[in-house]
């Protein structure tokens, strides 16, 4: 019967720990939140409400909440480019 292989450990021991930085002294960063640049969770839940909307269209049957919630996706996200191109 074959010798079953262990994995190879490289044999350095200088292990380094890496701490984060205090919340105080890191940088803070400044988001932009316009009405042109929505936030990812803005779009969601622009999305979350559309496929809602397509599901009570389809008069409230469950069974194709991926391909509402795609439908509403491509909706918005098409919104959003239109508004930024104008």
């Amino acid at each position: 019967m074959a010798k079953a292989k262990t994995p190879r450990v490289s044999k350095s021991t200088s292990n380094q720990v890496i701490t984060m930085p205090e919340t105080s002294s890191a940088p803070q960063l400044k988001k932009n939140l316009s009405p042109a640049n929505p936030t990812p969770i803005d779009l969601e839940a622009q999305i979350r409400q559309r496929a809602f909307e397509l599901y009570q269209e389809r008069g409230n049957t469950p069974g194709d909440e991926n391909e509402d919630w795609l439908r509403a996706e491509r909706e918005v996200l098409a919104r959003q480019n239109q508004k930024q191109t104008a």
